[in-house]
């Protein structure tokens, strides 16, 4: 019998998460029966070819309880008799004192749910984020006594409590994450460093072959034919696309370039805007999100890729923002920031380049550096490709994962050296 998992998702599928979908597919072919289960539903109007691969089935669990009180009712008048539902209301009562939300409430509601319908045979609790979803898995655990693990990423880390990390931290068999500074952060956190992790994501090398082209030698001093620049990613505050912005208007006037970027977001129309502001409008187009072979035809058609993260007022920030690693697999010369572990994926002046976050002059400066010099493009971009198909390859990190599973008796019904392959 394959190992049964429950997978906790804030939402399912996203096309932001093409990291999450990458390990749910690679955790099918170990031999791991996964049952999804979401905090939401999907808001995409498009999906990833991927998530069409996983055939795990996919139970939304009441996003808003007044929507369905029936369900949340007879969810908690079949867990109230179980073991652990003392415990899990003690704990959910210790947290709603300390963060009286509706949010808290609607976690232990969804929580009642999950524990309520969680499949028969289920082994193992496994929550994507250490915020909302790690609150659901934890809640229903504790009432189940199916143990749980976690996996942290980015913003979840930087933007929750320290009480809360430390106690989810200490509450979980073990927490992956996916950078070297959140690593540390939550082994600083945790009653016992040694049940966190450190996993890079990595990225699906067969999706990403490198490319066969030779590299572009636009140099900016052609009017029709300029140097084009991409950036994908939501339009959120840490991706800095403002300073982007700031930053174009900056360049000499005699480069020609083109921006283009995809990715929607809650501030593409502030984006847009801006970019009138800015009488840019002519050389730039701003679209929503893509599937990601579209992305990749996007990574094809440029010359240089630019995403100026920084660390948004509220303390989010990227962890390691997987376009950057597609399109370092693409040979793309990439402009970013020194923010999280993005340093740990960019050697600045040897396989891309790094500026200050909020500086759109020294931005603007390193931009006008790599669309005046195409062989500085070839050589950052060749470097970083190299790089990324030796050591970003997923099959190598999801090992470490199943490792993990591995280790508390959950063994895929596939050989070894299948899961390897």
């Amino acid at each position: 019998m394959k190992p049964v998992i429950v997978v906790v998702l804030k939402g399912y599928p996203r096309l932001s998460e093409t990291f999450i979908a990458q390990e749910l597919l690679e955790l099918e072919r170990a031999g791991y029966d996964l049952r999804l289960v979401s905090l939401r539903h999907p808001t995409d109007r498009k999906r990833h070819p991927i998530n069409d691969e996983i055939r795990a089935p996919v139970t939304y669990l009441p996003e808003y309880l007044h929507d369905e009180p029936v369900r949340v009712l007879k969810a908690w008048w079949k867990v109230r008799r179980l073991p652990g539902y003392g415990k899990a209301v003690r704990h959910w009562l210790k947290d709603l004192s300390r963060d009286a939300t509706r949010n808290r409430i609607r976690r232990f509601g969804q929580a009642l749910v999950l524990a309520a319908e969680c499949p028969a045979g289920a082994r193992w609790i496994y929550s994507h984020f250490i915020h909302t979803p790690s609150s659901v898995a934890r809640y229903s655990s504790e009432m189940t006594g199916i143990a749980w693990s976690a996996s942290a990423h980015a913003k979840d880390i930087w933007t929750s409590p320290d009480w809360e990390l430390s106690e989810k931290l200490a509450a979980a068999a073990w927490t992956v994450t996916c950078t070297a500074g959140g690593a540390r952060h939550l082994k600083d956190l945790s009653p016992d460093a040694a049940k966190v992790a450190l996993v890079y994501h990595g990225i699906d090398l067969a999706r990403f072959p490198m490319p066969r082209r030779d590299p572009s030698r636009r140099d900016g001093a052609d009017a029709a034919d300029p140097v084009r620049i991409l950036s994908v990613g939501r339009a959120v505050a840490k991706k800095g696309l403002d300073t982007l912005a700031d930053a174009l208007a900056l360049l000499p006037h005699d480069l020609s370039w083109q921006w283009t970027h995809v990715g929607g977001g809650e501030l593409a129309d502030d984006l847009k805007a801006q970019v009138e502001r800015l009488g840019l409008a002519e050389r730039v187009a701003i679209h929503g999100s893509r599937a990601q072979s579209e992305v990749l035809e996007a990574y094809a058609a440029s010359d240089l890729f630019v995403l100026p993260c920084r660390i948004a007022d509220d303390g989010d920030r990227d962890g390691l923002p997987n376009v950057l690693v597609e399109a370092q697999s693409q040979g793309l010369a990439c402009i970013s920031t020194p923010i999280s572990g993005i340093p740990e994926l960019i050697d600045d002046g040897r396989t891309g380049i790094l500026v200050p976050a909020n500086d759109p002059a020294a931005l603007a400066a390193a931009m006008a550096d790599a669309i005046r010099s195409p062989d500085l493009r070839a050589r950052i971009g060749t470097a970083a490709m190299e790089r990324v198909h030796a050591h970003f390859d997923h099959r190598g990190t999801i090992g470490q994962l199943i490792a993990l599973f591995e280790a508390n008796g959950l063994v895929g019904d596939k050989p070894r050296e299948m899961q390897a392959s």
